[in-house]
């Protein structure tokens, strides 16, 4: 969406903040969410909040073995994601009673999959996927454009989320582009993230939130290239050493929606998920996947030019892209 066309700014804040605050307290309709146990409002108007189906089922199975597939076929180079991203969902749905929220924070450059990953597991989760009453996207650009309207912001996004969750106790909250967010602006959301019953009397234990980040990337591309100086695989970078690294990049920098902040202070992130550089074969894997998406011939002379038309790092090597698989359905037309 571009600067300015949603939540806009202009003119009218206090009419944009009223807007904001209604459809925070309207509540949607119950038919939005799939029946999954636990995850259940029958179509036709149950209770908002309640699980009225078993904690454990066989939906719930082939949602959690759906996504696995799907992820495998369709998210190209990112063996890790897969790792953490099922078994943290399937965990989840399964546990009728959470401790805590579940939240999650993706990193990586530019065009490995991070914000393709998050829409399909709130396609798998709710009807209408994106488009879902239930699923609520936050653009730092769009919603959050000016550093001297910081104060206002914290108060419209703890009143959109605690609107939210009464209608919803399963409701999604998406936050892109965290790189960009007004350091201090994302803390005010910390009550809803930790391990307690309510927050200003709503119950949001059972919500996800998920935080998307270029913050990290350039950590996790130097490691990875210093696996391959090793002559090891990319899948062999180490979890136990990137995770923590990762936190404290996005901890310390000055320009990250991050820095100090209290939600990685106290540790409320539950899982850290990195998504490694693309090499050359991943991006042919990605123009090949797309020219099948379009109908077009797949061309193995195509392929090829398309891959070769993306600029590599480092520029002696040429050995990860540069700019992951963003650029490819762009270019593909280039050579039809």
């Amino acid at each position: 969406m571009a600067p300015g066309t949603a939540l806009s700014p202009g003119p009218a804040p206090a009419l944009a903040l009223a807007l904001l605050l209604a459809a925070a307290a309207r509540p949607a309709a119950a038919s939005g969410l799939w029946a999954l146990g636990g995850w259940a409002v029958g179509a036709g108007g149950g209770q908002r909040g309640r699980s009225p189906l078993p904690a454990f089922s066989k939906r719930r199975l082939g949602f959690a073995a759906g996504l696995e597939c799907d992820l495998a076929t369709n998210v190209v180079g990112q063996p890790l994601v897969r790792q953490q991203v099922v078994p943290a969902v399937r965990e989840f749905l399964q546990n009728p009673h959470p401790a805590k929220p579940l939240v999650m924070s993706f990193h990586g450059s530019t065009g490995t999959g991070k914000t393709y990953v998050s829409s399909m597991l709130v396609r798998y989760l709710f009807q209408g996927g994106l488009q879902s009453p239930y699923v609520h996207q936050f653009s730092p650009i769009v919603h959050f454009p000016h550093a001297e309207r910081l104060e206002q912001y914290k108060e419209n996004l703890k009143h959109w989320i605690q609107g939210n969750l009464t209608n919803c106790g399963r409701s999604a909250f998406l936050f892109e582009e965290m790189d960009k967010m007004h350091p201090g602006l994302i803390d005010v959301i910390m009550p809803f993230l930790g391990p307690s019953w309510v927050v200003y009397g709503t119950n949001y234990r059972k919500a996800i939130f998920i935080f998307i980040s270029n913050a990290g990337g350039e950590l996790i591309n130097k490691m990875t290239l210093d696996l391959w100086h090793a002559h090891k695989d990319r899948e062999e970078i180490s979890m136990q050493d990137l995770v923590p690294a990762i936190s404290k990049a996005v901890f310390e920098n000055p320009q990250s929606g991050f820095w100090k902040s209290g939600i990685i202070n106290d540790s409320l992130i539950d899982f850290v998920v990195p998504f490694l550089p693309l090499k050359h074969h991943h991006v042919k894997q990605c123009v090949i996947s797309e020219l099948v998406q379009q109908g077009l011939e797949v061309r193995p002379g195509i392929v090829q030019e398309v891959a070769d038309s993306i600029p590599y790092f480092p520029e002696e090597e040429k050995i990860f892209s540069s700019t992951g698989c963003k650029t490819v359905t762009s270019r593909i037309s280039f050579f039809f």
